[in-house]
């Protein structure tokens, strides 16, 4: 069973869009987020820290995805809030405290969600220029 749902998951991976992924990747992280926090309330302080560490990898590999060239000021402000995140969740780790972790989680559910705005927006425009084409 557990072989099938991965082989699934990979292939939903290898065949998403530069846009799924993206928004794979914040639900992941969103999900870190939420799993460090419980392992906190629970006092499970191994598992807070791998949790944490899934989260900051994620967050890593989607500042390291920036184009300044191309993203400009949007892109300096992302990497600001990256920053920050990675910054927060540091001390969360550090001092045990999943008040920082609540305000990651909130920068997260703000971009998944305007992100996902935004997506819709460009699938849109995309589907009214082939109109117009055809």
């Amino acid at each position: 069973m557990s072989y099938g749902l991965g082989a699934y998951k990979k292939t939903s991976i290898h065949t998403a869009s530069k846009e799924q992924i993206l928004l794979m990747l914040y639900q992941a992280a969103i999900k870190n987020v939420k799993k460090g926090m419980d392992a906190i309330d629970n006092k499970e302080i191994a598992k807070k820290g791998e949790f944490i560490g899934k989260f900051q990898d994620i967050i890593i590999e989607l500042n390291n995805s920036l184009d300044f060239e191309i993203g400009g000021e949007v892109a300096k402000e992302l990497s600001s809030l990256y920053d920050f995140m990675l910054y927060s969740s540091t001390q969360a780790n550090i001092k045990i405290d999943k008040a920082p972790l609540e305000a990651c989680l909130n920068v997260l559910n703000t971009l998944y969600e305007g992100w996902t705005e935004a997506i819709k927006e460009i699938r849109k425009d995309k589907a009214n220029s082939t109109e117009g084409e055809a």
